[in-house]
């Protein structure tokens, strides 16, 4: 009589299998970064205006890889030396702001002859600022209608004091401003449209030679600040304003010292 065959059945356990596992973790990641993300979105879109042209303007410069000491590696590896510098400060005094106002006043004489009726040019001699305004004028836009695209003009106007002011020791803020004139249905918002022509203004000013880090701010107002205050629908308050900050010091770098690394 024979033996019956024995048979050994091996099961696997696997842990956490039908109800439960890693995916478990990867599911409830998605979904705290989904959550994340539509909070974002929310927040964004509750935010006024130029509170955003400042986020994008900040983060339009942002470079994670500024000074992150890459050319220092680079030195080591090929002599085995980092040579380290220190800078040296020069002080000086700001020059005077009446001087340069009236400097201004020349180049727009000398090269914006057909178009100096749409500058106005403020001097505010106690806070060190000249306002460059870049007025509207009746039947002359700056922009096309309803829009933040800059005219020819506009940007002619821009080009010349991009060349003058990219070598100054100075700051610049860019607003915009609009008229009280209420914005048409289906178009923008005299808020969204003032900030997007602040925006387009610093970009045509980097585009003619500005550095981005000259740039402090860019914002706009639509109609809370008027230039011509007993007139709030003078097309004069239709206008993007440069604000230049000039500076107390330049700094200069020096070669100081070699360090050799063992």
């Amino acid at each position: 009589m024979s033996t019956p065959p024995i048979i050994i059945k091996k099961v696997k356990k696997v842990v956490a299998g039908h109800h439960g596992g890693s995916w478990k973790v990867a599911y409830a990641d998605f979904l705290a970064g989904m959550m994340t993300f539509f909070l974002l979105m929310w927040l964004i879109t509750i935010m006024e205006p130029k509170q955003k042209a400042q986020i994008a303007a900040y983060f339009r410069k942002f470079n994670i890889f500024k000074k992150a000491g890459i050319s220092m590696l680079m030195e080591y590896y090929k002599s085995g030396k980092i040579t380290s510098y220190k800078l040296k400060t020069i002080s000086q005094e700001i020059p005077p702001v009446r001087s340069k106002g009236e400097l201004f006043k020349k180049i727009v004489e000398t090269h914006l002859k057909s178009l100096k009726e749409h500058v106005l040019i403020n001097i505010e001699e106690k806070k060190k600022i000249v306002r460059l305004e870049i007025v509207e004028l009746l039947n002359k836009p700056l922009f096309v209608s309803g829009s933040a695209e800059l005219t020819p003009e506009a940007k002619k106007i821009l080009a010349v004091f991009a060349k003058e002011l990219k070598d100054m020791p100075i700051t610049i803020e860019v607003e915009g401003h609009t008229d009280a004139v209420p914005s048409r249905r289906g178009k923008l918002g005299n808020w969204e449209l003032s900030t997007a022509r602040a925006l387009s203004a610093m970009l045509e000013l980097e585009k003619n030679g500005i550095p981005p880090k000259k740039i402090r701010s860019v914002a706009g107002y639509a109609d809370n600040f008027p230039l011509f205050k007993d007139n709030p629908l003078d097309p004069r308050n239709r206008r993007i304003t440069l604000v230049i900050k000039f500076q107390k010091f330049i700094p200069i770098s020096q070669k100081t010292e070699k360090i050799t690394t063992h």
